[in-house]
């Protein structure tokens, strides 16, 4: 099955896991955030993860990288996107895609800075084994 079908499968599909980060010393969690894993899948060296994450009002993901690409649509709520140089480098409503580079060089933080709700799908194209996202530290941002 390519990703394109992986992703319109998992969108259908619902199996209950909450997402909890690994980390590393002195990295801050996520806090607030829910993930269901909708469909997940090996092929040639790739794992295809697609979820649908919830970032309660006031929650973040905590500050991460990704080992491989993440494509994503924001279905209700509004997303706000942090730099490592603690700038917003995107506010992401209902409808909008988001996409993120990979790698160490990328660290960022999502937050939820509204009333209601931020709901996600999301995919993952990550190299096979690896984790979805590696907690960071704060790089100093006062929030």
């Amino acid at each position: 099955m390519n990703p394109t079908s992986l992703f319109r499968l998992a969108v259908s599909t619902a199996v209950a896991l909450v997402l909890i980060p690994v980390g590393s010393a002195g990295a801050t969690p996520s806090d607030g955030v829910e993930g269901v894993v909708l469909s997940q899948s090996t092929y040639k060296g790739k794992d295809y993860v697609t979820k649908e994450l919830t970032i309660a009002p006031g929650g973040s993901t905590g500050w991460h990288y990704h080992p491989g690409q993440l494509f994503g649509v924001v279905r209700s709520g509004t997303l706000t996107h942090y730099e490592e140089d603690c700038t917003v480098d995107g506010i992401y409503q209902a409808g909008a895609a988001i996409s993120e580079r990979s790698g160490p060089g990328y660290i960022h933080e999502g937050r939820n800075e509204g009333p209601e709700p931020v709901v996600l799908w999301v995919l993952y194209i990550d190299p096979a084994g690896s984790q979805l996202a590696v907690d960071m530290p704060n790089p100093g941002c006062a929030f």
